[in-house]
């Protein structure tokens, strides 16, 4: 299998979940519809409500669907950290992760799979000709295209969608990276692996997604979260900028 020919390689989907009863059994369902041949790994932080119990009763049904529990609630980063080294251990592929909530349609997985020929990551972004999103408030939105304008200006990346959380990743780009060296907890989780792959003289391709906003359960942002995206970032835009370049730029 060449570098670039692992578009029909294994894939698995690493799906970090906390109080998504109510969206996990839906959206599991549409994954397995829209991409059959792919893996499911469920990343469950203990959650109250029985995510990972109902997880357990999926996975005994269906074998392409694995469950890891956790014991506590150590933030999206850890547990995707988690997930992806468990899944290059397994000697998977291809690594996409997206969200329980229903936001990141699997319908769309598809066509970023299709990318990967053409890319080390590809995001399904929302801000690319194409790219939209759906019942979002406009103060959300409006949150989120203002961090991503942010990140632009302070890290210097070209990415539009660098907090994004639909991607696509090869094994061999997960390889390249530090993961165990990631101390992001929150969304900024995102931000940080997009810096990684472009410091590591990696290709992003973004790919246009509807984006739509969750209808059952809460959300899991808060201020602390965009706390720690807004704090980190501007420490790393600072600091490349007194080394002289710009954060996103290759590290030798």
């Amino acid at each position: 299998m060449g570098e670039r020919d692992v578009a029909t390689g294994r894939v698995v989907i690493v799906m970090p979940t906390y109080n998504e009863r109510q969206n996990l059994e839906i959206i599991v369902g549409r994954i397995r519809e829209a991409v059959p041949e792919a893996d499911l790994l469920v990343v469950d932080d203990n959650s109250p409500d029985g995510t990972g119990d109902l997880a357990d009763k999926l996975a005994e049904v269906d074998p392409r669907v694995q469950v890891m529990h956790r014991t506590e609630k150590a933030g999206l980063g850890r547990a995707y950290v988690a997930g992806f080294t468990w899944a290059l251990e397994g000697g998977y592929d291809l690594i996409v992760e997206m969200d329980a909530d229903g936001s990141h349609r699997p319908e769309d997985l598809p066509k970023l799979l299709a990318t990967v020929p053409h890319a080390d990551a590809v995001i399904g972004s929302r801000y690319v000709p194409g790219g939209t999103v759906v019942n979002w408030p406009k103060s959300r939105e409006f949150l989120s295209k203002g961090a991503n304008r942010y990140n632009r200006i302070m890290l210097g990346v070209r990415v539009k969608d660098a907090t994004g959380g639909f991607r696509v990743y090869r094994a061999e780009t997960l390889r390249k990276i530090d993961l165990n060296g990631i101390e992001s907890a929150g969304y900024c989780f995102q931000i940080d692996m997009t810096l990684r792959v472009l410091q590591a003289g990696m290709t992003i391709t973004e790919v246009p997604i509807t984006f739509v906003e969750r209808e059952r359960g809460a959300s899991k942002m808060s201020r602390s979260v965009i706390f720690e995206a807004f704090a980190r970032v501007a420490r790393w835009g600072i600091s490349a900028r007194l080394h002289g370049h710009s954060a996103a730029s290759v590290r030798r």
